[in-house]
């Protein structure tokens, strides 16, 4: 069997009977659950409704608004496919193959077309695709993107292989004994799928509880503004319908849905033009919040290559002695493990001696060794090597360790070398140090960081000393910080590490979890970068998560981001644009909530007093497009790189509530003079169309004015000419009407009240906020959420 492999006709029957490996889909959404999630939402609904009743009495130019409404969907379902379509190539591309004994023939095929009981070569570098049994052969492997556990696990005839895990060194033949959704790492998929969707971002939370209240609100007003028009001022259905479509359109901040979209994913574009992948355009703004970053060693602050830094000879060993000896040590082994390849790589100077005996790397014993004619040599561990002698050589270890080197001792050995425990004297001759090169780019990212004010927390399974030299040199503040994270047993004692130390070493993948949930414990806003399927819960539970690509397919599916490159250094460019759209979001978004402010107001006042509401739906789609949505949309794109102050419900109000005040005084005086000087209704919601547009301009001034630059100036400029243009060409496209002297006269006076009036509500709004409002739990979400994690 271990030689022939099964036959064709086995294999045919294996796979009739289900007995392939076709891996289980790491957890993503089919493309028809992407389209539904998007389309069938509440907002949704509400404008389906608010659309059918306009057009059952054919008041046509009143649904201008549903256009927005089309491409806010449109937008949020291309993101999410084009996502899912990069990680599925991705996953093609990694897609890994096998080397399979087929009718005693070897061949390489799809790690897919697999089957259970086949016969399996497994050399140093392949990936493990199903659950096997070893039948000949040794090999050492490594388990970390499974269990965490860096170190190397020596496997022999009969001892079981979990796939997922990587073949370090040697070669063995194995026959697959569990496949498909039966494997290990399938079981793992399978786990990381069952759990719960992470919580919304904070723009987008807000927003939904603003539709949320707004939804429950539009009812019953919608409802008394039509009663109210058809029953007791005896208008017909189109007047009834007009006036309190108008009011509900108001209430709902159907634009800035639309504007946030838009701007994830323009910012999405060109994130993914630096092979930035979002899975979700909303994890964006979640990292832009992050106030926390933890991170790994080895791939952030390291390449995952590994070079000899240098040796240095003991006992007064000559140096080129050591080198001729590890040149033909090096020629004698097989680049099998990182290791290995790159001593190989350093001593590259053989001899013509030839080995008779080769020992690769025993990650039991911790050395590997050569036999020569003459001389024997090992290669390992220094304090496994030497056992009670370490303490002989120990000093000049940590002295090399304190440095973020890795140490290797070379010593001569009296006896055969054979892979098992040494049992004769052993003689050091050097030690050499390794190391992974610290990226050249990552003190600059680190600083970029601290800059920020994101605080870095260094978790790795590696000594904490070497950790935190490495560290050190990425410039990450604190470094000197570290403790070993075996020591901390209880959730009170990593709670309270987390606040004293930056470099945790020696940290296991449940360890990851708890650290995450006591940063969050404590009121932070945690990110967290992994590769590896035991990093795929902590990553679940961190507030944003992000991915290398070139790590395991179930964290890359896990993660909000995936670095395409697997570079560290993209992070800051995320960051930057996430700062970006969440300030121009605050800025530009308080925008619509004037609209929101008013309508409501407005429109609650017109049911207590028994007043016509004073506009009609195309009047307010003009006021949206001019004053809000387009100089909304164009402040979310000018650059912002200010740090986050705030909540973003609290940020928004506090912007839109002036100019909401000062439009329902206006229009509130207006419609009383209108009665008093028997103006027309028509006129009366012309004249409030132009105060409205009034204020807007006067918003968007206010809004862009920190700093006026040409852009924000040719915006302002184009808002005000798009709104004459629409006065006084195609008034009839927003049911304008020409209007009389008196309205004229109360119009202009109005217009220039406005200015002082903007100014002081406004005024009036900071100090109450400040005074009162600021601290209220209604705004501060997160005071909420805190005490919900803490509970």
């Amino acid at each position: 069997m271990e030689n022939t492999g099964l036959t064709r006709e086995q294999v045919r029957k294996a796979r009739l009977a289900g007995q392939a490996n076709i891996a289980v889909k790491p957890p993503s959404k089919s493309i028809k659950k992407i389209i539904a999630s998007n389309t069938f939402t509440y907002f949704n609904f509400v404008f389906l409704i608010i659309a059918i009743l306009l057009i059952s009495v054919q008041s046509w130019r009143d649904i201008t608004f549903l256009p927005i409404i089309i491409a806010n969907t449109l937008i949020g379902i291309v993101q999410e496919i084009r996502a899912k379509l990069t990680l599925d190539r991705l996953n093609i591309l990694n897609a890994p193959s096998a080397s399979v004994i087929r009718e005693g023939k070897e061949s390489k095929i799809s790690a897919e077309w697999l089957v259970l009981n086949d016969v399996v070569v497994f050399r140093a570098g392949n990936q493990i695709p199903a659950d096997a049994k070893i039948l000949s052969g040794e090999v050492s492997v490594n388990e970390a993107l499974l269990t965490g556990e860096a170190d190397e696990i020596k496997k022999k005839t009969g001892d079981n292989l979990m796939s997922g895990s990587f073949i370090v060194s040697g070669e063995c033949r194995a026959q697959l004994t569990a496949v498909g959704a039966d494997s290990y790492i399938s079981k793992l998929t399978l786990q990381a799928k069952k759990i719960k969707t992470k919580e919304q971002s904070e723009i987008i939370r807000s927003l939904n509880r603003i539709v949320t209240i707004a939804g429950i609100a539009i009812i019953p007003i919608g409802g008394f503004l039509f009663v109210q028009r058809y029953f007791f001022e005896q208008a017909g259905a189109q007047a009834a319908v007009q006036s309190a479509v108008a009011a509900v359109i108001g209430m709902i901040p159907e634009g800035l849905f639309l504007l946030s979209s838009v701007a994830l994913a323009i910012s999405s574009m060109k994130l993914a033009q630096k092979k930035v992948l979002l899975h979700d355009m909303k994890s964006i703004e979640t990292l832009a919040r992050v106030d926390v970053l933890c991170v790994d060693k080895t791939g952030t602050i390291t390449d995952n290559s590994m070079l000899v830094a240098d040796y240095f000879p003991l006992d007064k060993t000559a140096r080129e002695k050591v080198f001729e000896v590890m040149s033909d040590f090096a020629s004698a082994q097989k680049a099998d493990n990182a290791t290995m390849t790159a001593i190989k790589a350093y001593f590259d100077k053989p001899s013509d001696r030839k080995a008779q005996t080769v020992s690769g790397f025993s990650s039991e014993f911790k050395y590997s060794g050569v036999s020569f004619k003459d001389e024997n040599y090992v290669l390992g561990a220094p304090e496994f090597l030497l056992g009670d002698d370490y303490k002989k050589i120990s000093s000049e270890c940590e002295k090399h360790s304190r440095k973020g080197y890795r140490v290797l001792l070379v010593a001569k050995y009296d006896g055969k070398v054979n892979g098992k425990k040494l049992s004769k004297e052993v003689t050091p001759l050097a030690l050499i140090t390794l190391m992974n090169p610290v990226r050249e780019n990552a003190p600059e990212t680190f600083k970029y960081f601290a800059d920020q004010g994101v605080e870095i927390k260094v978790i790795s399974g590696d000594n904490p000393l070497t950790v935190s030299e490495v560290a050190k040199k990425a410039k990450i503040v604190n470094a000197d910080k570290y403790i070993d994270a075996t020591k901390l047993t209880t959730d009170e004692e990593i709670a309270e590490a987390m606040k004293k130390y930056t470099v945790f070493g020696r940290v296991t993948p449940e360890q990851k979890r708890k650290f995450v949930k006591a940063l969050q414990h404590n009121g932070h806003i945690v990110a967290m970068t992994g590769d590896g399927v035991n990093d795929v819960l902590a990553l679940r539970d961190a507030d944003c998560s992000v991915a290398m690509a070139s790590g395991s397919d179930a964290a890359a599916q896990a993660a909000q981001l995936v670095l395409l490159e697997s570079d560290f250094a993209r992070m800051p460019d995320v960051v930057t644009e996430g700062r970006r759209v969440v300030n121009n979001l605050e800025r530009s978004g308080s925008l619509f909530l004037v609209k929101n402010v008013f309508s409501v107001l407005t429109a609650v006042i017109s049911i207590i007093f028994a007043l016509s509401y004073p506009l009609v739906p195309s009047q307010v789609s003009l006021v949206s497009l001019f004053g809000i949505g387009i100089p909304a949309f164009l402040l979310s794109q000018a650059p912002n790189h200010d740090l986050i102050r705030g909540r973003f419900v609290s940020n928004i109000l506090q912007r839109s509530i002036p100019g909401g005040l000062t439009d329902f005084i206006l229009v509130g005086a207006l419609v009383i003079l209108g009665q008093i000087f028997n103006l027309p209704i028509q006129e009366v919601g012309t004249c409030a169309t132009i105060l409205l547009a009034a204020v807007s301009m006067q918003m968007i001034y206010r809004v862009a004015k920190k700093p006026l630059d040409w852009y924000k100036r040719a915006i302002i400029i184009l808002c005000i000419s798009g709104t004459a243009f629409c006065f006084f060409v195609i008034p009839w496209l927003f049911s304008l009407t020409a209007i009389s002297i008196p309205a004229i006269i109360i119009v202009s006076v109005l217009v220039l009240l406005s200015v002082p009036l903007l100014h002081y509500v406004g005024l009036f709004i900071d100090w109450l906020w400040e005074k009162f409002i600021k601290k209220s739990p209604l705004l501060n979400p997160s005071k909420s959420v805190n005490l919900a994690k803490k509970s």
